[in-house]
């Protein structure tokens, strides 16, 4: 198995952004972020300060705003900072991705109880669809 890979705190806060969102919508806004934050947590954390954050010109927020953040993300804490929390994350905000989509989870559910030997001709005929596609290969740990 491949070691996480180390990213910064911007990189980290801005997977998150990038990844977290309600289904069918664009991806949240410093704006959205900080309001919602101050409305729900009644802490105070401005969107140019994320701004500053998600870029990497500022890089040592305190406690309260790293749990605002994880809490309005729905992610631990130790996210932040913790490199193999960074990988358990974002695995399952993938699957929680790929299964917010109606015809994945479709296929998934219909998939479950089938023999490892079935599960694996059904990934053979998905890898050889996405290759029609001219999709990116898929890649198995």
């Amino acid at each position: 198995m491949a070691e996480p890979q180390t990213r910064t705190l911007a990189d980290r806060l801005d997977y998150l952004f990038r990844t977290v969102r309600e289904s069918g919508r664009r991806e949240y806004s410093n704006e959205e972020v900080s309001a919602a934050i101050a409305r729900d947590q009644n802490v105070s954390i401005s969107a140019s300060y994320l701004w500053y954050l998600r870029t990497g010109q500022r890089d040592n927020p305190t406690f309260k705003h790293l749990n605002a953040l994880a809490t309005f993300f729905g992610v631990p804490p130790a996210y932040f900072f913790d490199d193999s929390a960074v990988a358990q994350v974002e695995a399952e905000l993938a699957l929680l991705a790929a299964m917010s989509d109606a015809g994945v989870r479709d296929v998934a559910l219909r998939a479950s109880g089938l023999s490892a030997k079935s599960l694996g001709a059904i990934n053979d005929v998905i890898d050889r669809v996405r290759e029609l596609e001219g999709l990116a290969r898929f890649e198995r740990d």
